[in-house]
């Protein structure tokens, strides 16, 4: 039985992995971000979710599927890094005061007379500015979102319900970055990005750092042999990047394979790994993956990946809407699973490579062990219910 119909997809094995690039997130950075986000109130580490019936159906050993619909109520990963973010810039501007402060001392108001008058911002395609947003109502300073035209009303409301100002811009995504960026220099605002370039890497990196405890929990929770393969989703590369970086920490030099995967029509890694370096999309029509709409890469995220990633896929949206339904019907006595249109990227990635002899060097086969990061749940309740056939 398959999974998606047969459907056109590039494969990029990384011949680069080890001999270029570099690591960027080092381990002390990650304790730290750790230490703090399970100390947040409200923290849980969200499920494991075992998907037997799944694994059945396309033929590999085992399946694994990381939940984070239910992070922090945010509906998606993105809780851990950009409200993380905010937290350490706030704590290094009061630092520069001579004021010492926690995260627990800034949730509590204790030092919001200065902390009002900071000012932060980013662009989003929704799940960072929901998370840039909320982390600005919770350690008490203002925020402005910049989204880019297409981004739902659904989503911009999202981000609203926790007092941020939303402004949206014309373009693309990252036309929204460049008006945030542009417009934060003029007025003393602070970027608060995953995406990283010249002379703006500091924040990104608490971002993905924030990110990977998300892939912490999940190989803790992983039990029985280890992960042969980890499918993990593309965008600007923070995420994916976190996650290989988790995967060297925890797994060492013999880990699992790692392969990103991004939408065919924003494949602005699958060209800088071909390319060896950063290298843009070309503009194109939208996505339904609104999450990984993104041109460029992240400098940082890049570094890491071709350091450590084994391939990069590009893959169509007319996956999309199939794989959600999959999951959310179940397959073979599954439980259901919600999952947002940027989350099944791995998975697409994954049904479209097996058996497929382009992909032949991912070396996937009936004893795979797959881990899946489902990085959001129906953020936007209205299209998951049109996409999907069913509301969430």
């Amino acid at each position: 039985m398959t999974l998606l119909p047969t459907l056109p997809f590039r494969v990029h094995l990384n011949a680069a992995k080890g001999r270029a690039g570099a690591p960027v997130l080092d381990e002390a950075g990650f304790r730290a971000a750790r230490g703090a986000i399970t100390c947040w109130p409200g923290y849980a580490a969200t499920p494991l979710v075992d998907l037997p019936g799944l694994a059945r159906t396309l033929g590999i050993g085992a399946l694994r599927w990381k939940d984070e619909g239910g992070r922090f109520g945010l509906g998606s990963f993105k809780a851990l890094g950009g409200a993380y973010a905010v937290a350490r810039h706030l704590i290094r501007t009061l630092a520069a005061r001579g004021i010492t402060a926690t995260d627990a001392d800034l949730a509590a108001g204790r030092h919001a007379a200065l902390t009002g008058d900071i000012t932060v911002t980013c662009a989003t395609d929704g799940n960072h500015g929901r998370s840039v947003a909320w982390g600005a109502q919770r350690f008490h300073c203002r925020a402005v979102i910049y989204i880019h035209e297409t981004v739902s009303d659904g989503r911009a409301a999202a981000i609203a319900r926790f007092g941020a100002e939303v402004r949206r811009v014309p373009g693309t995504y990252d036309d929204a970055v460049r008006r945030a960026a542009e417009d934060a220099a003029a007025n003393g605002w602070t970027v608060v990005s995953d995406t990283s370039y010249p002379g703006y890497t500091d924040i990104p990196r608490d971002v993905m750092q924030g990110y990977r405890v998300m892939a912490d929990e999940a190989f803790a929770q992983w039990t029985g042999p280890a992960p042969t393969h980890l499918f993990v989703q593309g965008g600007v590369g923070g995420v994916a990047a976190a996650v290989a970086a988790q995967a060297a920490l925890h797994f060492g030099a013999d880990g699992p394979r790692l392969v990103v995967v991004e939408p065919d029509r924003f494949d602005c890694l699958y060209r800088s790994a071909v390319a060896g370096t950063p290298t843009p999309s070309p503009p194109g029509p939208d996505t339904l993956m609104a999450g990984l709409a993104c041109g460029e890469v992240s400098i940082l995220a890049f570094d890491e990946l071709l350091y450590r990633a084994d391939a990069f896929m590009a893959v169509p949206d007319e996956a999309v809407a199939p794989a959600m339904r999959a999951l959310a019907r179940g397959q073979d006595g599954d439980p259901g699973v919600v999952a947002g249109e940027s989350a099944v990227a791995g998975l697409i990635g994954l049904a479209l490579a097996l058996g497929d002899p382009t992909a032949a060097p991912l070396a996937l086969d009936a004893s795979s062990r797959v881990l899946l990061f489902g990085t959001e749940g129906a953020t936007d309740p209205e299209l998951y219910a049109r996409l999907v056939g069913a509301p969430a």
